[in-house]
């Protein structure tokens, strides 16, 4: 089986894929900059042996992280327990993918991963909108090249904030409302966070397309809050929340010869 580890600024998710490549489970996990390689080992033990797994099952693993310190901790968790290096996900690597950018090196892991999925499932153009930490917004050409994107704060991190700065406004569901205009204080918070968000993604996309000429890119949803934000725009022609996960195991496959 392979293991596919996306770590973010937040969460890592990590995904278990059988032979045939379908994910067979998938988990959450809250990624601390302070986790040893042997504390990963221990979580990743419960893990599977809640769900019936060993760890013996895994045969490759590969890693995309924003993470410095938990990069190199899952590289020596996963070393350990495959024998031999994981792959890291980075852009110094040619993955079949021109990067089109003055300084490809700077591309997340995990936006590479993101772009490389939608680029095989969707073909080319098109846009993957993940709503993270950060909410990214990824671009590939009609050639098929990354072109780049754009960066903002999250949803949750732009909740969170509101939440601890205003003292009035209590913590409420991040939920997408019925409609733009609030008439309570919960429902305008709704409509600032979840739609403000949608508002946010269909501006940017439209402008990306506009510059680029790829009016007719798919828009991919993905990350953990995008079927929340789907709920209050038509913006997406799929979410697909399995997109990085897969993306990592692709980059896999290709740098080892489809194996």
């Amino acid at each position: 089986m392979f293991l596919a580890i996306d770590v973010g600024n937040t969460q890592s998710t990590l995904g278990l894929f059988d032979d045939e490549g379908q994910l067979a489970k998938g988990w959450r996990m809250t990624s601390n900059a302070s986790d040893t390689s042997d504390m990963l080992h221990a979580r990743l033990f419960s893990y599977f042996l809640k769900d019936g797994y060993e760890l013996a099952d895994v045969s490759a693993a590969a890693v995309a992280s924003v993470v410095p310190a938990l990069t190199r901790a899952w590289w020596r968790c996963l070393g350990d327990l495959l024998g031999r290096s994981p792959l890291l996900v980075n852009a110094t690597h040619d993955y079949g993918m021109p990067i089109d950018m003055p300084n490809p090196r700077t591309v997340g892991a995990d936006r590479i991963a993101n772009a490389i999925a939608a680029r095989n499932a969707y073909g080319s153009p098109v846009i993957v909108v993940d709503f993270g930490t950060a909410t990214n917004i990824d671009v590939v050409d009609d050639r098929g090249a990354y072109r780049g994107g754009a960066i903002s704060p999250g949803l949750m991190l732009s909740a969170n904030a509101l939440f601890s700065k205003a003292a009035k406004l209590a913590s409420i569901p991040v939920e997408a409302p019925e409609h733009a205009l609030g008439d309570t204080t919960e429902t305008a918070m709704q409509s600032g966070l979840v739609i403000g968000a949608a508002a946010q993604a269909e501006g940017l996309v439209s402008r990306m397309k506009a510059e680029l000429g790829i009016e007719q890119a798919k828009v991919i949803g993905t990350g953990g809050l995008a079927r929340t934000v789907s709920r209050a725009t038509d913006l997406f022609d799929a979410v697909d929340p399995t997109l990085t996960l897969r993306g990592i195991r692709e980059i896999w496959l290709q740098q080892h010869g489809g194996a």
